[in-house]
Formats: C-alpha cells, structure tokens, sequence
C-alpha cells in the first residue's frame, strides 16, 4: 500500500473547510481509504498512480468551485518491503510509547 498526504490550497482563501469537505466527499464516492487531520488528508491505496489520479481529480475539483490559484502539496511513503497500512504506522509508534 502507499500512504499518501496532501494538503489542497485555493490560495487567497481564509476559510477552507468548503474545500476539505467536498474533497472528503470524493473520496467517499471513490472509496478510498483516508483520514482527515487538521492539517492534511491522507489516504490509503495500492499504487502511486492511483494516488496521483485522485489528487489531481481532488485538484482540479477546488477550480470547479470557483478557486482562481491552487497550491497542492503532496508526501508519498512508498513501502514495497511490507504491507503496512495507515493504522500499522500509528500502531507501533503507539507500543513503542507504552514501552511495549
């Protein structure tokens, strides 16, 4: 699996939550895999590609609502050792905490 963060900006916008919400409602309507943060949006899936399709569909969508610039960041971890999921990662960070 790739885990996949970005960040979606129309630039000059104050309030985002709009934006963050539609684009949360594309990826339910895709089915992926993803968790909301107060700073980014991650998401779960199997290849590279198909991160890239979803974040530019995801892009793309901030334009059709009225956005005139957009800046997207994105951070990829791209492990093909394992098969390590979002909560893996979160998981044994959590035990190594717990002294476990």
């Amino acid at each position: 699996m790739v885990i996949v963060e970005f960040v979606i900006v129309p630039l000059g916008e104050k309030s985002l939550s709009r934006y963050v919400a539609e684009v949360v409602k594309l990826l339910e309507r895709k089915g992926v895999k993803y968790q909301l943060t107060p700073m980014a949006t991650i998401i779960e899936v199997p290849t590279v590609r198909e991160a890239f399709a979803i974040i530019e569909e995801a892009h793309e969508l901030i334009f059709k609502m009225g956005a005139e610039r957009v800046s997207t960041t994105v951070r990829i971890d791209d492990r093909r050792d394992k098969d390590r999921g979002m909560e893996d990662k979160v998981k044994s960070v959590m035990e190594k905490v717990r002294g476990g």
